[in-house]
């Protein structure tokens, strides 16, 4: 059961970054080149949003049955995992980040969908978006994906 739920996040993932990737370059382009809001617009930010929050049900589940995640802490202690740069990423900072990211993902669509008019619908994916993003980069385990 670990393997294939390891398999599926780490394959998932793909497709969450391509699509974050894609509708943050969206969101800015269409901030400021101040295009219209259309229907291919909301599309692409509803399937990061979307992505997204199936990639945190399937991390959410890896968490508790992955001997890097909740059986980290638990095995180890708090102190051990985190004074181990590896168990610390695995078992705190990954999870913690990519929930902070999904926050983000989420409020900046709730906030564009309150929006009469594009340009501050297109500010606001932009802005949450963008934030999103950077945390995701930022806590990818890169050494595991190359």
């Amino acid at each position: 059961m670990y393997t294939t739920i390891q398999f599926l996040h780490s394959y998932w993932a793909y497709l969450v970054l391509l699509i974050v990737v894609l509708a943050t370059l969206n969101a800015l382009l269409g901030f400021f080149s101040k295009k219209e809001y259309g229907p291919k617009d909301f599309r692409i930010s509803l399937f990061a949003l979307i992505v997204t929050h199936i990639q945190l049900l399937i991390g959410l589940v890896l968490y508790f049955v992955s001997p890097f995640g909740m059986q980290s802490i638990s095995n180890n202690g708090m102190g051990t995992v985190m004074k181990d740069s590896a168990l610390r990423l695995n078992a705190v900072e990954h999870p913690t980040v990519m929930i902070l990211m999904v926050i983000f993902i989420t409020i900046g669509y709730s906030k564009h969908k309150k929006k009469l008019v594009s340009t501050p619908k297109f500010k606001m994916l932009a802005i949450f978006y963008t934030i999103a993003l950077v945390l995701m980069l930022s806590r990818i385990p890169w050494n595991q994906w190359f």
